[in-house]
């Protein structure tokens, strides 16, 4: 009797543990330029039902934090897990979205110029050849990896980073019992719909929008913050359409939902900046059956996000991240930086613990505001230039655009979350002071910011003579029906199909089965693919 409960108990163990490491299934859902301005943090400006659903029954994070006001860097730091600053892909943004930037591509006509005057061309930043897309780790844990569809990552999203990249990818392309990791980008919040939506019905009464303190009240401004709200009523719609269809699949209760936007709000003196109207984002987390709700004020920063999935997906976290997994690690700082955005550059830096933010401009900057072009298709920003150049801001209003008087700035975002009264000089903030600048001067010296460079000069180190590098053929071998495959460019990543197959992540020999053909080719992130080479058996 004894020994038959013995049996018993060791048997129920097995199957317990069994059942906690069935790897989970997670759905991403990203949006664009937004700050937490939804009813789950106290804004009920916008009719969101499906987010709201969704908030009660998730963990929402008070202090989530991007890497980047705007989006490429952002989503550079989110893919690798590592800071822009430090894999040379914070300026703003470094090219078009494909796999060969042509060589003789410049942006001589839009007046593009690093801080030195030098004309910048369009080139795919080449990142340490340690660093990859995180998605691949995934797919060697056996994910089924989507990304629907944006990528905007600063260099060409590498064909071993996804299943599918389009605007068909999904989960129900997997396999059957494959785990999956789908990501769905929805672009109803950007800047440009600010515009863009300008002939849609406007749902939020523009009348009864609050104003930040660094507004004036204008039609114009009142306009552009009821689009604002309205656009988040469209994404809600899309929202929820993602959740209709994890409910179908019978996917919902057991699947980890992220809900989260690449930067702050879409809005002048928000998108772009590394204060917190334009890094503090809304994020959080629906666990399998709701196992976890409610408010935390746990601070996490985008570059997180890379060693947080690998952990929940079983696998080993790599030693070169410079994120930490949030599921394991609390975190004391965030950190953030800018560069170049679009035609002008200024190199700021900013740290924030969730209540102080502090940000430290590394050049002499005329002002925080730059003139840049493509921000002037919002009304708002317009309009404001025009009242501060006829003297007709208040002294709020017109900071952002006066001479800067100092290169430092702190905020106490739990008594000033609009981010108007630098304290810098404050006798009774002397040793809150002394504290951000001693850990911003440490995360400097251990970053290793390349971007402080002349940009010129950092992209003909990545491209020497001009010219994008391409990744040297795979090499092969078969040996007792197993193929082993290797590529003498440093940091590759190979890639192959099976008779035409899908393309998988190669990371330990291939089984060949007579009359296989093996396709393979190799990619370093900021190269161009190698040749294709088949080996056959």
């Amino acid at each position: 009797m004894k020994l038959l409960k013995l049996i018993l108990l060791i048997t129920s163990i097995s199957i317990i543990g069994k059942a906690q490491s069935k790897q989970p299934n997670i759905v991403w859902i990203s949006f664009e330029d937004m700050s937490p301005v939804l009813s789950c943090y106290g804004d009920s400006t916008a009719n969101t039902p499906n987010i709201n659903a969704l908030s009660k029954e998730s963990q929402v994070f008070n202090n989530a934090f991007s890497t980047a006001g705007v989006c490429a860097p952002s989503r550079s730091a989110i893919i690798t897990g590592m800071y822009p600053i430090s894999i040379g892909t914070n300026h703003m943004r470094t090219g078009r979205d494909i796999m060969g930037w042509g060589n003789d591509t410049y942006r001589e006509e839009k007046g593009v110029l690093d801080k030195e005057g030098n004309n910048v061309r369009e080139y795919s930043a080449v990142l340490p050849e340690e660093v990859k897309c995180f998605t691949e780790y995934l797919r060697k844990e056996g994910y089924y990896c989507t990304n629907n569809a944006k990528t905007d990552y600063q260099f060409a999203a590498p064909f071993t980073a996804w299943d599918e990249n389009d605007t068909k990818a999904h989960w129900r392309n997997r396999g059957k019992y494959q785990p999956f990791f789908a990501v769905f980008n929805f672009n109803e919040t950007h800047e440009s719909k600010i515009w863009k939506n300008k002939d849609l019905p406007l749902t939020v009464d523009k009348n009864k929008v609050s104003l930040p303190t660094y507004y004036p009240d204008t039609p114009e401004v009142r306009e552009d913050m009821a689009r604002m709200y309205a656009n988040l009523e469209l994404l809600d719609k899309r929202v929820g359409y993602i959740i209709d269809q994890l409910k179908k699949d019978g996917l919902y209760e057991n699947t980890y939902i992220f809900f989260f936007s690449d930067h702050g709000g879409p809005l002048p003196r928000q998108k772009r900046e590394v204060i917190a109207s334009g890094l503090h984002v809304p994020f959080m987390i629906k666990y399998p059956n709701a196992e976890k709700v409610g408010y935390t004020d746990q601070l996490i920063n985008f570059i997180d996000l890379a060693p947080s999935m690998i952990e929940l997906a079983g696998g080993k976290i790599p030693h070169y991240l410079q994120g930490r997994s949030f599921f394991s690690e609390d975190r004391k700082y965030s950190f953030a930086a800018r560069d170049r955005m679009d035609e002008f550059t200024s190199a700021r830096r900013s740290v924030t613990d969730g209540r102080y933010l502090y940000v430290r401009y590394l050049e002499e900057d005329a002002t925080s505001y730059q003139d840049i072009n493509y921000r002037l298709q919002i009304p708002t920003m317009r309009v404001m230039k025009e009242m501060y150049e006829a003297g007709e801001l208040n002294d709020v209003q017109s900071a952002w655009f006066n001479p800067l008087n100092t290169n430092e700035m702190l905020f106490d975002l739990s008594k000033d979350p609009e981010e108007t009264n630098n304290l810098i000089t404050s006798k009774e903030h002397a040793k809150v002071v002394k504290r951000f600048r001693g850990v911003m001067d440490k995360w400097l010296k251990s970053t290793s910011d390349i971007c402080i460079e002349p940009e010129a000069k950092m992209i003909e180190k990545m491209w020497p003579n001009n010219q994008q590098p391409t990744t040297s053929k795979v090499i092969g071998a078969v040996h007792k029906g197993e193929l082993k495959l290797s590529c003498t460019t440093k940091g590759a990543s190979i890639g192959y199909q099976i008779n035409e197959g899908k393309w998988k992540v190669y990371h330990q020999p291939i089984v060949l089965k007579e009359g296989d053909k093996v396709s393979t080719k190799a990619i370093r992130i900021g190269y161009k693919e190698s040749e294709i080479t088949i080996f056959n058996k």
